[in-house]
């Protein structure tokens, strides 16, 4: 299939994909999904990119939401599988991704583009971003995970009143609520998320994978978090990483991961 709505850049070990729909305000659509989908595959298996900054098009928004057009009129079923293929197909892939994933959230993320960010490891928004889940607008709920990754993010209060209310909210009340890590200047918001990617290349890359790992399993149900964090630390000393982290830090040396 032609690529239409993506695009993947790689430099310097980051892989950038943006969501390239910027009259659409880049929502998200099927086609959309998919390609995401088949770029993060690609970024997986590419031992030279170490972390993912994911952006969308434009200086209006990262994701205005999803493309409302395309489900309208869907029965039950349909709406299910289309909630179900989109959490296993993207924002579950990203959430569990073993490289981290940055969003650089300028501009609208509203709905999916809020659960498309959400479902990132993290999130740094320029001072014009505005953020919500509408859905109960529609008469529909958050599908791609929101009611879920909202709560554990802010908290159950927040997450009541963010969903209930259909309100946006500022980048600056973001910041406030914990949802955005960081909060810069508009022309700034790129830079930043690089900054950070250059110190998360630092690190190796399989501790770095365990940690995702460890941190997601303590909000899986039927999961106990600790045991995946012992199991996990275990596996990193069978790993080289672990041997040439150690080595550098008697040699009083930078590592080479």
């Amino acid at each position: 299939m032609k690529e239409e709505n993506i695009r993947l850049n790689v430099q310097n070990g980051i892989g950038f994909i943006s969501i390239n729909r910027p009259q659409q305000l880049n929502a998200l659509n099927i086609s959309t999904i998919k390609e995401l989908n088949e770029n993060l595959k690609k970024v997986e298996t590419d031992k030279t990119i170490k972390v993912v900054i994911l952006s969308g098009e434009g200086n209006k928004a990262f994701v205005a939401g999803a493309d409302i057009k395309e489900f309208a009129n869907f029965s039950k079923k349909e709406g299910e599988d289309l909630a179900r293929n989109g959490q296993e197909s993207l924002f579950n892939l990203i959430e569990k991704f073993s490289k981290p994933v940055i969003a650089a959230v300028n501009g609208f993320a509203l709905g999916g583009g809020l659960e498309l960010a959400m479902s990132c490891h993290l999130r740094i928004a320029s001072e014009n971003a505005k953020m919500g889940l509408p859905e109960v607008s529609l008469g529909v709920i958050p599908g791609y995970g929101g009611t879920q990754r909202l709560a554990q993010l802010v908290g159950k209060g927040r997450a009541f009143e963010m969903i209930t209310t259909a309100q946006m909210i500022t980048a600056k009340t973001a910041l406030d609520y914990g949802l955005i890590n960081h909060l810069v200047p508009q022309q700034d918001l790129i830079d930043k998320c690089i900054g950070i990617a250059n110190l998360i290349m630092k690190n190796s890359p399989n501790a770095i994978a365990s940690a995702i790992k460890s941190i997601n399993a303590g909000f899986e149900n039927d999961i106990d978090g600790f045991k995946v964090e012992i199991s996990s630390f275990g596996d990193c000393f069978e790993n080289d990483e672990f041997k040439e982290g150690t080595k550098a830090f008697l040699e009083k040396r930078k590592p080479n991961f």
